[in-house]
C-alpha cells in the first residue's frame, strides 16, 4: 500500500490534486499530508491575499509560497509528503519551482504544458532532493518527457500523474474529448493507464527502478482506486472531493456552491488561454456563452499564453472571485463527479473513507 518516492515513504497511495487559485494552499495540503497522503499546494497566484499583492504580485506570490510550504510541512510532521503543483503555462513557473524547492517541498508536480526543463530548474537548488513529476494525458506524452529528461539530464520522472478527461480545471484533451467523457464516452482511464505503463517500461528497465503512476480525473472512490491499482497504478489523485472539507483553503461560499451543484450544472468551458476546462456553469460562464460578458479593464497576465485582445475575461480574477465565493463572477473549476459531493466533511474523514473503500475492494 505504501509507496516509496525518491527515497521517501508515502504511507497512503493518495495524492490531493493542486487547485488554484487559493483553493489548495497549506491548510488543505498540510491536512492531507498529516493523514499520510501527499498534499499539494497550487502555486498559481498563491499570494493574492498578501497585503501588497496589488503593487507587487510576483513578490507576494513567492513570499506566500515559501511560507505555505513551510507551514504545510510543519503540519505534516513527517507523516505524509507535501508537493506543489506548478503550471508550466504560468509566467512565474520557474521562480515558483525554485522557491518551493528552497522551502523544502517533497515533490514538484507540473502540468498545463510540457515540463521539459524541470530537471534543469531543480538543479539550480542543489540542496533539494525533491521528487519531480509531470502530469500527462497519454502514453505518448509520458514517453516524450522521459526521452527528453533521459537525453538531456540523465534523469527520469520520480512518479507520474495520469490525468484523464473527466478531471476538473484545465484539461490535456480537446473540447470534443472532454464533452465525450462527460457522457461516458471517449477512451477509458484504464486504457490510458495501460498506454502510460507501456510507455514508461523501457525507462524503468534502463534505470532499474519503478516510476509510480497515480491515476486522476474521474476516480470516484477507494474502490475505483483499488481497481486501477490492480491494473498497475500506484494509487490515485483526488481533488474535487477535498474542496468540501473544513480544511480546504477556499471560502465556505465556494464549498457551498459545489455542494449545491447537480451533474447537469457541470460544463466544458473554453479557458481564456485557449485550453478546454471543466467547471460549474456559473453566471460568468453563462454570460461568456451568450457573448455579453464585459471585457475587464485590466488583465493580470499570469499565464504566458494570455492575450487580452481575445480573452473574454481575466481567468485569475475569475478564480479569485470563486475562491471568495462570488457566484456571479467566479470561475468554479470542478471534476466531472462534482454533482456527487453533497456533504461538508474533514480531510481525515475523506482519507478514512477512501481507504475503507479500498480495503473493502480487496
Amino acid at each position: 500500500m505504501a509507496v516509496t518516492i525518491r527515497g521517501k515513504l508515502l504511507p497512503l497511495p493518495i495524492l490531493q490534486g493542486g487547485m488554484g487559485v487559493g483553493v489548495s494552499l497549506d491548510g488543505l495540503a498540510g491536512a492531507v499530508a498529516a493523514c499520510g497522503g501527499m498534499g499539494t499546494i497550487s502555486t498559481a497566484m498563491c499570494g493574492w491575499r498578501e497585503p501588497d499583492f496589488a503593487s507587487d504580485p510576483r513578490g507576494a506570490n513567492l513570499r506566500a509560497l515559501e511560507r505555505q510550504v513551510r507551514r504545510a510541512k510543519a503540519t505534516a510532521a513527517d507523516t505524509g509528503l507535501v508537493a506543489v503543483n506548478a503550471m508550466v503555462a504560468t509566467a512565474q513557473y520557474a521562480d515558483s519551482v525554485r522557491t518551493a524547492l528552497r522551502a523544502g517541498v517533497d515533490a514538484v508536480v507540473c502540468g498545463a504544458g510540457l515540463p521539459r526543463d524541470l530537471p534543469a530548474i531543480a538543479a539550480q537548488v542543489p540542496e533539494s532532493n525533491a521528487a519531480l513529476a509531470p502530469v500527462v494525458s497519454s502514453g505518448r506524452a509520458a514517453a516524450l518527457i522521459c526521452k527528453l529528461w533521459d537525453k538531456h539530464y540523465r534523469r527520469i520522472p520520480d512518479f507520474v500523474v495520469l490525468e484523464g478527461p473527466m478531471a476538473g480545471g484545465h484539461l490535456g484533451f480537446s473540447r470534443e474529448e472532454a464533452v465525450q467523457s462527460q457522457s461516458g464516452g471517449g477512451k477509458p482511464l484504464s486504457d490510458l493507464l495501460r498506454d502510460v505503463l507501456e510507455a514508461l517500461e523501457p525507462f524503468r528497465q534502463k534505470y532499474g527502478r519503478d516510476i509510480p503512476v497515480f491515476v486522476a480525473g474521474g476516480v470516484r472512490d477507494g474502490a475505483e482506486m483499488a481497481a486501477y491499482m490492480k491494473q498497475g497504478a500506484a494509487g490515485a489523485q483526488f481533488a474535487t472531493r477535498f474542496i468540501a472539507t473544513e480544511e480546504c483553503d477556499a471560502s465556505l461560499a465556494y464549498k457551498q456552491a459545489l455542494l449545491n451543484a447537480a451533474t447537469e450544472d457541470i460544463t466544458i468551458v473554453q479557458s481564456p488561454v485557449g485550453m478546454p476546462g471543466r467547471a460549474l456553469r456559473s453566471p460568468l460562464i453563462q454570460r461568456v456563452e451568450a457573448g455579453i460578458q464585459p471585457k475587464p479593464d485590466k488583465y493580470m497576465r499570469c499565464l504566458s499564453a494570455c492575450d487580452p485582445k481575445t480573452a473574454p475575461y481575466c481567468i485569475s480574477r475569475a478564480l479569485m472571485a470563486a475562491a471568495d465565493g462570488d457566484w456571479e463572477n467566479g470561475l468554479f473549476f470542478c471534476g466531472a463527479g462534482a454533482g456527487e459531493v453533497k456533504r461538508l466533511s474533514t480531510v481525515r474523514e475523506q482519507m478514512k473513507q477512501i481507504m475503507n473503500e479500498w480495503r473493502s475492494a480487496q
